[in-house]
């Protein structure tokens, strides 16, 4: 299943959703050009050992054997790094269609926040899993995935259409957020417990990164409805 739009209008344009958007579009932009240089791929597994998440060094700051400033650079630069176009063009689909009504509802200055707690929150994550990993971590879907379980808080009901794959018939469906976005968190659960001690915890889908964010989004948003905060107006 693919989400494709949700059927939950915003009352002002997400600025900071498409900031967002249009960094991670740039950023990727200068890793295909790192990539296209003499050294090719080897400068570009450089870039992301340097500003990616790396497991290894982030143990070592939070144990007091390493420098902290670095594992923090890589935390918050592993948030607008891809490895790839389908990485990359996943994270941004779900990050239009579920950030900007989150957005919405924090406000633009606490969404931005979150978001970036929410990415450090699913980078230590997975690195409680695997500390000695020496594989970057890259790409926005911890902080997406938090974006998610806060959507599915605050808007359970809202209506998504879904691109559906049945064999060989490809149909369009309007979902409720609770079951799509239901169906995506048991599926990281499943790969992730799948993925213990096996290859995919040393690299490939960081799953636990993806399950941490989740837990942490879903918390805000319960928060946010016990203190009653209504939601914002809507415009067409």
């Amino acid at each position: 299943m693919i989400p494709l739009r949700d059927a939950n209008p915003t009352r002002r344009l997400p600025i900071v959703t498409l900031t967002l958007i249009g960094l991670c579009l740039a950023v990727f932009w200068l890793e295909l050009a790192v990539s296209g240089g003499p050294d090719g791929g080897a400068a570009l597994d450089r870039l992301f050992r340097q500003w990616g998440a790396l497991p290894s060094r982030i143990g070592d700051a939070l144990n007091g054997t390493g420098d902290p400033l670095p594992a923090a650079a890589g935390v918050l630069g592993s948030l607008f790094l891809h490895a790839g176009w389908t990485h990359l063009l996943g994270n941004m689909l779900f990050l239009w269609i579920f950030g900007n009504n989150i957005e919405d509802r924090l406000g633009r200055l606490p969404f931005l926040a979150f978001y970036v707690a929410a990415g450090a929150i699913a980078a230590l994550t997975q690195v409680w899993i695997d500390p000695t990993s020496d594989v970057p971590l890259v790409g926005a879907s911890g902080a997406i995935a938090a974006t998610l379980g806060a959507y599915i808080v605050l808007y359970p009901s809202a209506r998504i259409t879904t691109l559906v794959f049945l064999g060989i018939f490809v149909q369009l469906v309007r979902v409720p957020a609770l079951i799509i976005l239901g169906l995506w968190f048991g599926l990281q659960l499943l790969d992730g417990v799948a993925s213990l001690g096996g290859a995919t915890a040393q690299g490939g889908i960081a799953f636990f990164a993806h399950i941490g964010g989740f837990v942490a989004g879903t918390l805000v948003g319960v928060l946010v409805r016990s203190l009653g905060r209504p939601p914002p107006p809507r415009r067409g």
